[in-house]
């Protein structure tokens, strides 16, 4: 049967209008609840604190999703927040077009230590890159050690997004990413060509392995369907 116009229309928007491919990572102190906001965004699951288990090295999950009518295709990564860890995570810094710093809004500590991430990103991403504060667990409010005054103060120094959430309870999760990704998609140095043959340095350090620093837009998506990163 010869396609009918309904159906190429749909073809040539389906060919012209693939996913945007993006990367996250969230970062942050351990125990800050990173793997459990990620799990709560993706799976809409929580596992209680005494049933999570610390996150070794890196995790990795692909997560589809719409944001002001644009397709995208997230590709996020929790990172563990041990010390231990830091030579490996370091790595997949590149290549990031968003950044997800979380701190626990009931432990002051975690709060205090994220001028030390901050310094982190500043030496592995570009300062285009858009980064957003999560003060998580808000559930705990009568533990709370951190007001939402001074998480959104620290977040307007820094540039960044502000969201307090709860992994528990699903309180601003969703916002946490749609907010991010808005921003990624709204930021034009993001949208910068990608040269798969050149040594693009984006950022204080360069490619040098191919990983791109931007958001690829020429890419086939078709090769990303098993849930391969395409970042």
């Amino acid at each position: 049967m010869p396609p009918t116009d309904l159906m190429k229309k749909s073809s040539t928007a389906t060919t012209t209008n693939p996913p945007v491919n993006v990367k996250l990572l969230l970062i942050g102190n351990a125990s800050v609840g990173k793997s459990s906001l990620l799990l709560r965004f993706s799976d809409e699951q929580w596992l209680p604190e005494d049933e999570a288990s610390a996150t070794i090295g890196v995790d990795f999950r692909v997560h589809k999703m719409e944001v002001n009518g644009r397709k995208v295709k997230l590709s996020i990564w929790d990172t563990a927040g041990q010390e231990r860890f830091r030579t490996i995570t370091s790595s997949y810094y590149r290549g990031a077009q968003g950044i997800i710093l979380v701190y626990d809004v009931a432990n002051r500590e975690t709060f205090e230590a994220l001028p030390k991430w901050f310094s982190e990103i500043d030496t592995y991403v570009s300062i285009t890159v858009p980064k957003i504060i999560v003060g998580n667990k808000v559930d705990k409010e009568n533990s709370r050690q951190v007001s939402t005054n001074e998480g959104s103060t620290f977040a307007s120094r820094q540039n960044a997004l502000f969201v307090e959430a709860s992994a528990k309870t699903a309180i601003g999760v969703r916002e946490v990413f749609e907010e991010l990704v808005a921003r990624i998609l709204e930021t034009p140095e993001l949208w910068a060509p990608v040269a798969p043959e050149a040594g693009v340095s984006f950022g204080k350090r360069g490619e040098e392995d191919g990983m791109p620093g931007t958001i690829d837009m020429r890419r086939d998506t078709a090769a990303q369907d098993d849930g391969a990163c395409g970042c």
